[in-house]
């Protein structure tokens, strides 16, 4: 059986260039950079112009490929847009190594740092800071011998995200090679005054001491079989217990039975029941180390529930945007294509007030393609803030 050509990209498949014209201020000041070697001024492709079209990448599913990028370039609507002439094939390829992804990582977090949050009453005041942090896999190719992973033939880069769960929107990320320290990675995420939460893949109680000492908050889950000494019982209240936790402690000591450090200062055991079962037959329970004494215990159980939005934002960032292709094989342009893919996540944020659905996405997309009109999609925005956000994964 043969194979079928992807349809070449035409401009009316790009019918909402208009829109991308209130993204010239967050690039403006990229325009130079990069330019410093260029002595004979003879430049045609600009940071601006190349993280443009990245955004125009991630918008329109037209475009799925740096071949399919390259030929956006060829239009007239295009080039009478974004100020930019027909582009080789190569110098895509090379803008992913002149461009310095750093720039583009302060634009992230400046427009991270607009977030607000949705909810309101006591949940908001005691868990509106709280910042999920984990790490998801980007398959590699092969040649990609930066990207080290599991073996020559298994690479893949890494980006390490915090995302402010109650904002829905990530706040800052870190691009790394597929074995990197996850906890490294975490020193280099966290802020002064922060309030994080994280899986048992980050255990590592010399890390929650530095966290208390920085200072910063956190909850963070540990092994079932995890040692420590209990300096004070606290009793369960009923809306504790309603959400499953089953111990409140103050602690003395924690680790294992070979790292069983006095505390200089006592951290907090909350347990709380899953519902679920494991492979044996015996009943999950979750077991959470916080520096937070004054938060209740069932807030401390729902921060930790909380934790799934970071999973989904990935499965969104990967499986709806696209992120899982990459664009470039060298370290520089992979961080600038993931730069460039939580922008896009984080304008639709800051522009609907809420965590982006994939309906949301295919109505923006429709609008790029010329299928929806101005009128539709502020429409379908307007719907959005009728309703109430999904509740968080148990």
């Amino acid at each position: 059986m043969g194979f079928c050509l992807p349809a070449p990209v035409t401009a009316q498949d790009l019918q909402g260039l208009q829109y991308f014209r209130l993204l010239g201020p967050l690039f403006d000041h990229l325009h130079t950079a990069g330019t410093e070697r260029d002595r004979a001024g003879n430049r045609q492709l600009f940071y601006d112009q190349y993280a443009t079209l990245l955004l125009l990448y991630f918008f329109n599913p037209t475009v799925t490929s740096l071949r399919g990028l390259q030929q956006t370039t060829t239009l007239a609507q295009v080039q009478a847009r974004f100020g930019i002439r027909r582009t080789s094939l190569g110098a895509l390829s090379e803008a992913a190594s002149v461009f310095d992804a750093a720039l583009l990582h302060a634009v992230l977090t400046a427009l991270g740092a607009q977030l607000r949050p949705s909810l309101s009453g006591a949940e908001q005041a005691a868990l509106a800071s709280l910042t999920a942090v984990d790490g998801s896999l980007l398959p590699a190719l092969p040649r990609m011998v930066w990207a080290v992973w599991q073996d020559d033939q298994h690479r893949a880069a890494k980006m390490h995200v915090a995302f402010a769960v109650l904002r829905h929107g990530p706040v800052d990320v870190t691009v790394t090679a597929g074995n990197a320290s996850e906890r490294a990675e975490l020193r280099r995420l966290v802020q002064p005054g922060g309030f994080y939460v994280f899986d048992r893949g980050y255990t590592d109680y010399d890390l929650f001491q530095e966290l208390h000492d920085l200072p910063c908050r956190f909850i963070g889950r540990v092994k079932a079989n995890t040692a420590y000494e209990v300096q004070e019982e606290r009793p369960v209240a009923a809306a504790a217990q309603a959400a499953g936790v089953q111990r409140d402690a103050v602690l003395r000591r924690l680790g294992t039975a070979h790292h069983f450090q006095l505390l200089p200062q006592p951290f907090r055991v909350v347990c709380v029941a899953t519902g679920k079962t494991d492979s044996n037959g015996t009943p999950e329970v979750l077991v959470l180390v916080t520096n937070r004494l004054d938060l209740d215990a069932d807030l401390v159980a729902l921060a930790y529930r909380y934790r799934w939005a970071v999973e989904l934002f990935f499965r969104w960032v990967k499986c709806v945007l696209g992120c899982r292709h990459l664009l470039s094989q060298t370290a520089n342009g992979v961080r600038i294509q993931v730069y460039v893919a939580l922008i896009a996540s984080l304008l639709i944020s800051l522009w609907v007030g809420r965590a982006p659905t994939k309906r949301t996405y295919e109505m923006l997309c429709f609008s790029l393609s010329g299928w929806a009109s101005e009128t539709e999609l502020i429409a379908h925005i307007d719907r959005l803030h009728l309703k109430a956000p999904p509740p968080c994964k148990n």
